[in-house]
């Protein structure tokens, strides 16, 4: 695919389309610079997980659309005491007997994003709403460290 038609010229898209190449040409054989396909995996889910960052007086605000999911499918979680994992796994719906699809345009497979949190956020204080397909995953900040007062020294004489 040529991200250029589409207006995707970015340094992120050419990365991403030239990986989504690699993987695909030399699927069977392994070259010494080409990343995994673990890698390829996770950055194709990370690409195609969109997410809108709010920041407010108190707290930091991750949303992202998960429509038809249920909390089960969903994970959110803290690694090493500074950044915020969300991931999970949009599954196809089972068939039916007697019944075919005649278009499948919705995505399913694993998602994934990685946000790397401020100094200032308090990760022991995060907190995840799914409502109306909307994942909001709400980051409270630390209280801003009070500010040292002057101290006076006694000054001895000799």
């Amino acid at each position: 695919m040529d991200f250029r038609v589409m207006g995707l010229e970015s340094p992120l898209f050419h990365t991403l389309h030239r990986m989504m190449d690699i993987s695909e040409e030399g699927a069977g054989e392994k070259t010494h610079n080409a990343p995994t396909q673990t890698y390829v995996r996770d950055a194709k889910a990370m690409a195609a997980t969109a997410a809108d960052v709010k920041e407010y007086p108190n707290s930091y605000v991750f949303l992202i659309d998960m429509p038809g999911l249920k909390s089960g499918d969903i994970k959110v979680q803290v690694e090493d005491d500074n950044v915020l994992l969300i991931s999970g796994e949009r599954k196809r719906e089972e068939e039916k007997e007697g019944v075919k699809f005649l278009r499948m345009e919705r995505r399913v497979g694993k998602f994934m994003r990685k946000f790397v949190l401020p100094e200032n956020a308090n990760t022991d204080a995060v907190s995840a709403v799914c409502q109306d397909g909307v994942l909001s995953v709400i980051v409270q900040k630390l209280p801003p460290p009070e500010p040292k007062k002057p101290r006076t020294i006694e000054v001895k004489i000799a």
